[in-house]
């Protein structure tokens, strides 16, 4: 966030940030649920621009979204809550408030709330969103080959590759790869299998994050920018009431960021040291560091975005509203949800903004 904010005028048109629904931050596929009614099946739940989650019934260009909060599902669904209240409205109670649907957070929250899913299998991301990450798990998957085998004449393009390396058509070959990793990270040979697996998985889930962070990055840009040009404009700056409320949410906005970025700059410490003496054990504690996180990046990285979609699909570029329409969409759209973003900074731990 301390990088020189380019003027808006010179960006090209930025497009809303948007996920197959698996591989969304703000969108929860109720078909993963085991839900009774069936149209709450084929529904989705959504974080709306307010960032409440909400049931999504419908979205199409044409007809627009069709959004009904949790309070008014009974209302909308016909259910008579003074005589029971229906499993599925106590289960939408509990995912509604969760501050991120991103795989990696829903893998705890669900397990803390005490909902199900069909599968379990289902919270993984799409294929398309691995084939997304490689570049990024390059960045985990080189140093673990340098430390097992160096990385001279290995090709390795995704983490599948990494197990591919031990399915060598000559069984003595492969036998003595599982006993190069095994001694490296001494672990049982037997024990490589799940060692991999739950690398892949970890590394492969801050990699997801990193990606989030960095396509949200030019939004956040975009945004400040705005409000920069927004202050000298002689028709909305002596509106102070619109000036305290823009510079409280750039105050939220620079909090949450920063703090991201330090947890990440974290993490690469953290993983620089692991690499510098591997083990599993090492690798386990690691793991264990940033699985912790999860929800609390999650959960910012999902307002961020949200609220960021919102201004990029009212003003994708500069030429699109002018200062009193920015300055309206402000005060009744993006200013709604600020005390949930403040709540998650306040949650965030102070060692994240260090």
């Amino acid at each position: 966030m301390e990088r020189h904010l380019r003027s808006i005028a010179d960006r090209e048109e930025l497009e809303q940030i948007e996920d197959s629904d698996m591989d969304s931050l703000f969108v929860l596929p109720l078909s993963i649920i085991p839900l009774k009614t069936p149209s709450l099946g084929r529904a989705r739940l959504i974080k709306n621009q307010r960032l409440q989650g909400v049931v999504e019934f419908f979205s199409d260009l044409h007809s627009g979204s069709g959004q009904v909060e949790v309070t008014q599902l009974p209302s909308a669904m016909g259910w008579d809550i003074d005589h029971e209240i229906p499993d599925d409205l106590l289960i939408l109670r509990r995912l509604a408030p969760m501050p991120s649907y991103d795989v990696y957070s829903l893998r705890i929250l669900l397990r803390e709330s005490g909902v199900s899913v069909h599968d379990s299998t289902v919270l993984r991301l799409s294929d398309a969103k691995n084939r997304e990450l490689s570049g990024y798990m390059k960045t985990f998957t080189g140093p673990l080959l340098q430390q097992i085998y160096g990385s001279e004449g290995i090709d390795i393009k995704d983490f599948s590759d990494i197990v591919a390396l031990f399915r060598d058509p000559d069984p003595k070959a492969a036998r003595q790869k599982l006993k190069i990793m095994a001694q490296k990270l001494e672990i049982d040979v037997m024990e490589i299998p799940a060692f991999l697996e739950d690398y892949g998985d970890i590394f492969l889930s801050l990699s997801y994050y990193r990606q989030c962070l960095d396509r949200l990055q030019p939004h956040l840009d975009n945004y400040l920018s705005s409000m920069d040009i927004l202050r000298k404009n002689w028709q909305v700056k002596t509106d102070y009431t619109l000036m305290r409320t823009c510079d409280s949410i750039e105050r939220v906005l620079r909090a949450l960021s920063q703090a991201i970025i330090a947890r990440f700059e974290n993490f690469d410490r953290q993983t620089q040291e692991m690499w510098s003496s591997i083990s599993a054990q090492r690798f386990r504690q690691v793991k264990m560091m940033i699985a912790s996180y999860h929800t609390t990046i999650g959960g910012i990285l999902c307002a961020l975005t949200v609220k960021m979609n919102a201004w990029a699909k009212h003003f994708p570029k500069h030429s699109v509203g002018g200062p009193l329409r920015r300055g309206e969409f402000i005060m009744s759209e993006m200013k709604q949800g600020i005390a949930e973003m403040r709540r998650l900074e306040k949650a965030t731990p102070d060692h994240l903004f260090q």
